[in-house]
């Protein structure tokens, strides 16, 4: 039986890496962010896609907010989608339902971004400390964080 896993990033370059992972080997739903460049999305993954709000920490009243009402729509798809598994590439869209996962007892899988060659992310050090596997792709990032795992590159 396929293991039920949710797939979470931020738009972009994020998303990006994440999607270089083989989701037919899994029952898998993706969430991200509803974007001009997410959006078409919709036609190639169907029902298995979900959206949350776009925010950026260059407007940081606002981005509160945003982090806010993302928590709860968050915890409404995990409770949906009931995920064994949650894996991310980042960012700050994938925290909270890293942390939600971790309460309800599922694995999270954090894999580092390929963009960060010596330096920790912000969104890698909250999730760090609660991740079952964490993973990075340069071997110098096993410096920053010591119990990481390298298997080389999503690309």
């Amino acid at each position: 039986m396929k293991k039920n896993v949710l797939f979470i990033s931020s738009e972009g370059g994020h998303l990006y890496e994440l999607r270089q992972i083989d989701f037919d080997r899994y029952n898998y739903s993706i969430v991200t962010e509803k974007t001009k460049s997410t959006y078409p999305l919709k036609k190639t993954y169907n029902n298995k896609i979900h959206y949350l709000i776009y925010g950026t920490r260059k407007r940081p009243i606002i981005y509160f907010f945003i982090l806010i009402i993302n928590f709860f729509i968050s915890l409404y798809l995990f409770l949906k989608i009931n995920p064994d598994v949650v894996v991310s590439t980042g960012t700050h869209t994938a925290v909270s339902m890293c942390y939600i996962a971790k309460i309800f007892k599922r694995k999270v899988i954090w894999i580092e971004t390929f963009a960060n060659r010596e330096t920790a992310t912000l969104a890698g050090k909250i999730v760090y400390p609660i991740a079952d596997k964490f993973i990075v792709q340069w071997k110098d990032m096993k410096k920053v964080y010591k119990k990481a795992e390298y298997f080389g590159t999503l690309f």
